[in-house]
C-alpha cells in the first residue's frame, strides 16, 4: 500500500468545543451516514463493500467493537456503526513510512493526542529503540525476536515477566500465549478483564458458580421485563438496540437504570427499517430511573424487600418457593438482613422517589420472565462485588435464573475478552486448569497467583519488571492513576507492544522498546497449511469462527499466533515439551489442544467447520446445576457503600463518547451528548452548576479528594450542563483517568473504582484562559 500524507492534529482544547442540545434517539439516518460514509471514504467502496457485509456473517469476520452476541439468522448488514468504524480505523489503506521514524523522536510525540496518533495509519515493520535512544527504528522480525528471547532469559525469575492481553485477543493466540508465560514459570497475566468485569466475574462465581451470561441471544425476545443497569448501549454496542427492539414488539417493558440520560435508552430508529428511517422508531425505555452514582446495590435491596413484602401479603404466590427449596441456600438469612433496610438511607442513597421505587417493584412483581442487565456503571464502583450480588439475589427469588427469557446479562466491552479468560488469560486460573495443562503438555505450571492490572502497575513502579509484553491494548491510557502508570512503565527494561497502529503505550518506555505489527482481524491469514480460521466467545458463551477477508496492507506483518511462536521459539528454541512450530502452521493443532485441556471444547475443529460454531455449556443456564461449593445458589447478605458528598462537591464517574472504542478515538465529536470538536468536558446538572455558581460552558480545573491528600486534577476542562442526576458528574475516559488513585479499587475484584470520585470544580480564571 502507498503510504499517504499524516493526518494534521487538531486541537483538543475546551475553547475549540461546539455543544450543541443531547440527541433524544439513537441510530437512524445519522448511524447510515456516519458508518458508511467514512468506509467508504477512506477504504474505497470494493473493500468497504467486501468487509461490511462480511462482518459478523457465519463465514465472514467476527467485530472487534464489542462482544454483542450475534442472532440465528443473520441480516446482510449485521452490524452498526460503531462496528463500521472499527473495521475502518483497523483496515485502512493508510500506512506509517519508515521516514516517519526518523522524523519524529518519540519526546516530541509525547504531545500528540490519541487521535492524532491513531490517524496515522498502520504499523508496518518490527521497530526498535535502543537504550539512550530516543527514536524507533526498523529491525527485522528475526532481530526483535532474539532480542526479546535475550533479555527474557536473563532474567533473575519468571516473575520480573509480564503478559498482558486485550480483549481483541483471538482463542487459539490467547491460549498459546498464556502456555507460553506458564511454561516460562509465572501466572502475571493480566487483561483488560481486571479493568471491566473482574467483578461481575467474582460476584457470580461465588453466588451462581459460573462468572458468566446466564442467558442466550433468543431470550431478550421472551423476557416480560428488561431492566438495564449501568450501562449505555447505543454507544458501546448498538447491536443490542435491534434486540431490545425486539424485545418491545414481542411485548416486554424496560427499565432503564442510569444517573445520565442517553439516547439509545430513550427511543432507537432502526435504519434497516422503514419506521426508523422516517417514522419515530421504537421507545425503548418505559421506566427511566437517573440513579445516584453507586445506589444500584441500595435499589436492588428495596426491590428484594418489596418482593418480601408481597409474599407476606399473600404467602406462597410470589416467591418461586420450588426452586429456591431445590437450588438455593441462604433466603432466611437475606429476608432477615432487610427487615432492617432504612427506606430514608434508601432514598439517600439512589436519589430517586418512593414511588419510583414502588413503580419498579410493581413491574418486577407482574413479570414472570425478567433479564437484568448490565456493564461497567455498576463493575467500577467500590463496593461493585456487593451490587451485583445484589442483582444475583433479586433475580434468584423468583426463580428468574434458569428458564427462557430470563437471567443475569452481564454485557461484556471488548470483541474476546470473555474468550481469553476462557482460554486461561487470568492471574489465578483454578488448580483444575492448570492440573490440565500439565497433562496435556507435560511440565508443572506455577501454582501461585500473578499480578492482576493494579499489581502489574505496582510491580513496574517498584523496579520489579524487567520484561513487559504486550498483547494488543494501550494499558498506560486505560487504566487509572494515569501519571502512576507512565510512572511506572519508564522503569521497565524491555517494553514489547504487539499492534496494529500507534498509541500512547509506544511512547511511554524505559530503557528498551519494540513494536511488532500484526495482522487486522479483516486480513487473511496465510500460513504453511493455509488460510487460517480463529475464533472468540461472545457475551452469551457461544463459541464463533473469525475469518480475514482481505489482503493484509503489507507482506511484512506477521499473525498475532507467528508472534507468540516466534518468541516462544527464541526463547526455548525447538526442543521441549511444546512443539511450538506446529502452532503456527496450523491452528487446528492449537484447537486440538484447547479440546483436550477446557471442558465443553469436545470435537472442536470438528463443530466449527460443521457449524461455524457452537455453544459453550453452562449449568445454571442449562439444568439450573451450580457449581459452587455447596452444589446450590447461594443468596448473599451484602453491606453497602455510601459516599457521602460533602457540600460544593460532585460524584464523578467517567463513561465513553459514542466516536470511541476503549482508548481508540474515533474522532472528538460525542454526537448523542451534543458534543463536537473537543473531548475535554464534564456534564454536570443545570441545578448543580448554579449551586455551585459555575456557568454552563465556563472552565473548570476538576480535582479529586481523597484520604492521602495527593492533589490529582484535570485541567481546563468545560463545564457543561447536561440531564444527569442531582450531585453527579461524568467525564470522558482516559482524560478523567489522572483523578482516580491506582488503590482506588473494587473490594475484592481489585477493579479500579471510576464510578464514583469525589470532585470539587474550581474555576479558570481569565489569564489562565487567555494563556
Amino acid at each position: 500500500m502507498t503510504a499517504k500524507a499524516p493526518v494534521q492534529d487538531v486541537t483538543e482544547s475546551a475553547t475549540a468545543m461546539e455543544v450543541a442540545e443531547p440527541r433524544l434517539w439513537a441510530a437512524g439516518v445519522p448511524g447510515i451516514t456516519h458508518a458508511m460514509g467514512p468506509a467508504m471514504a477512506d477504504m474505497g467502496v470494493g473493500r468497504a463493500l467486501t468487509l461490511l457485509t462480511d462482518m459478523n456473517q457465519k463465514d465472514g469476520f467476527d467485530c472487534m467493537s464489542c462482544a454483542w452476541a450475534d442472532p440465528e439468522e443473520r441480516k446482510t448488514f449485521e452490524f452498526c456503526e460503531n462496528g463500521a468504524k472499527a473495521v475502518t480505523w483497523e483496515a485502512t489503506p493508510v500506512t506509517i513510512p519508515t521516514s516517519f521514524w526518523a522524523e519524529n523522536s518519540i519526546s516530541s510525540l509525547q504531545d500528540k493526542s490519541e487521535y492524532w496518533l491513531g490517524m496515522q495509519g498502520r504499523l508496518i515493520e518490527p521497530l526498535y529503540k535502543p537504550t539512550g535512544e530516543d527514536n524507533y527504528r526498523p529491525i527485522t522480525w528475526d532481530e526483535a525476536f532474539t532480542l526479546i528471547g535475550d533479555r527474557l532469559k536473563a532474567m533473575d525469575s519468571p516473575n520480573e515477566a509480564t503478559f498482558y492481553t486485550s480483549g481483541r485477543t483471538a482463542n487459539e493466540t490467547a491460549f498459546a500465549y498464556q502456555l507460553f508465560a506458564r511454561e516460562m514459570g509465572t501466572n502475571n497475566l493480566p487483561d483488560c478483564s481486571n479493568m471491566c468485569h473482574e467483578s461481575t466475574g467474582l460476584a457470580m462465581g461465588q453466588t451462581i458458580g459460573i462468572g458468566k451470561n446466564t442467558i442466550a441471544y433468543k431470550d431478550f425476545a421472551k423476557a416480560d421485563l428488561i431492566i438495564i443497569m449501568g450501562q449505555n448501549p447505543g454507544t458501546n454496542h448498538p447491536r443490542m438496540l435491534t434486540a431490545l427492539e425486539e424485545a418491545k414488539e414481542a411485548g416486554a417493558e424496560i427499565v432503564a437504570i442510569n444517573p445520565l440520560l442517553e439516547a439509545g435508552l430513550i427511543r432507537y430508529k432502526n435504519p434497516q427499517k422503514v419506521k426508523g428511517i422516517i417514522g419515530h422508531g421504537t421507545g425503548i425505555a418505559d421506566q427511566y430511573l437517573q440513579i445516584r452514582a453507586g445506589g444500584d446495590g441500595w435499589l436492588m435491596k428495596a426491590i428484594s424487600q418489596r418482593v418480601f413484602a408481597a409474599e407476606d401479603a399473600k404467602p406462597g404466590t410470589v416467591l418461586d418457593h420450588a426452586f429456591l427449596d431445590e437450588h438455593c441456600q441462604g433466603l432466611d438469612e437475606f429476608r432477615a438482613s432487610l427487615k432492617d433496610l432504612d427506606p430514608e438511607m434508601v432514598l439517600r442513597a439512589t436519589g430517586l422517589t418512593t414511588a419510583q421505587i414502588d413503580e419498579l417493584a410493581e413491574r418486577y412483581l407482574r413479570a414472570d420472565k425478567v433479564i437484568i442487565t448490565w456493564a461497567m456503571g455498576l463493575t467500577q464502583h467500590r463496593d461493585a462485588v456487593s451490587i451485583i450480588k445484589e442483582v444475583i439475589n433479586l433475580l434468584l427469588l423468583r426463580g428468574n435464573i434458569g428458564k427462557p427469557g430470563a437471567g443475569a446479562s452481564p454485557i461484556r466491552g471488548h470483541s474476546n475478552v470473555q474468550g481469553d479468560r476462557t482460554m486461561g488469560i487470568w492471574e489465578q486460573m483454578p488448580p483444575k486448569f492448570l492440573d490440565a495443562l500439565q497433562r496435556e503438555f507435560g511440565f508443572d505450571p506455577p501454582r501461585e497467583n500473578g499480578y492482576d492490572v493494579v499489581q502489574a502497575v505496582e510491580a513496574m513502579r517498584e523496579g520489579k519488571t524487567k520484561v513487559w509484553i504486550s498483547m494488543g491494548g494501550n494499558l498506560v491510557s486505560a487504566v487509572s492513576d494515569t501519571h502512576a502508570a507512565e510512572e511506572g512503565f519508564r522503569k521497565v527494561g524491555l517494553n514489547v507492544q504487539v499492534s496494529t497502529k500507534l498509541n500512547r503505550n509506544h511512547l511511554t518506555v524505559g530503557d528498551e522498546a519494540i513494536i511488532l505489527p500484526v495482522l487486522g482481524r479483516t486480513e487473511i491469514d496465510m500460513q504453511e497449511a493455509g488460510p487460517q480460521m480463529l475464533t472468540v466467545e461472545d457475551s452469551v458463551c457461544a463459541i464463533h469462527s473469525t475469518r480475514g477477508k482481505v489482503k493484509p496492507i503489507s507482506d511484512k506483518l506477521r499473525s498475532e499466533m507467528s508472534v507468540v511462536v516466534g518468541i516462544a521459539r527464541a526463547y526455548f528454541g525447538d526442543t521441549g515439551p511444546v512443539d511450538w512450530a506446529s502452532f503456527e502452521k496450523d491452528y487446528d493443532v492449537v484447537r486440538d489442544h484447547i479440546e483436550h485441556v477446557i471442558p465443553g471444547f469436545t470435537d472442536f475443529n470438528k463443530r466449527l467447520k460443521a457449524d461455524n460454531g457452537f455453544i459453550l455449556p453452562h449449568g445454571p443456564r442449562d439444568s439450573r446445576t451450580f457449581p459452587t461449593a455447596t452444589g446450590k445458589a447461594m443468596i448473599t447478605v451484602n453491606d453497602l457503600e455510601y459516599i457521602e458528598r460533602p457540600p460544593g462537591r460532585l460524584l464523578l464517574q467517567s463513561m465513553r463518547a459514542h466516536d470511541q472504542f476503549n482508548t481508540t478515538i474515533y474522532s472528538l465529536n460525542d454526537r448523542y451528548r451534543g458534543i463536537k470538536r473537543s473531548r475535554r468536558v464534564i456534564f454536570v446538572h443545570p441545578d448543580d452548576l448554579a449551586e455551585l455558581g459555575i456557568e454552563d460552558g465556563s472552565l473548570v480545573d476538576v480535582h479529586s479528594e481523597f484520604a492521602d491528600g495527593v492533589d490529582r486534577s484535570v485541567h481546563a476542562f468545560k463545564a457543561v450542563a447536561f440531564p444527569t442526576s442531582r450531585g453527579c458528574a461524568a467525564t470522558y475516559f482516559p482524560e478523567g483517568n489522572p483523578l482516580v488513585p491506582l488503590s482506588f479499587t473494587a473490594l475484592g475484584s481489585n477493579t479500579p473504582a471510576s464510578k464514583s470520585v469525589v470532585v470539587r470544580l474550581e474555576p479558570v480564571t481569565e489569564a489562565v484562559v487567555s494563556a
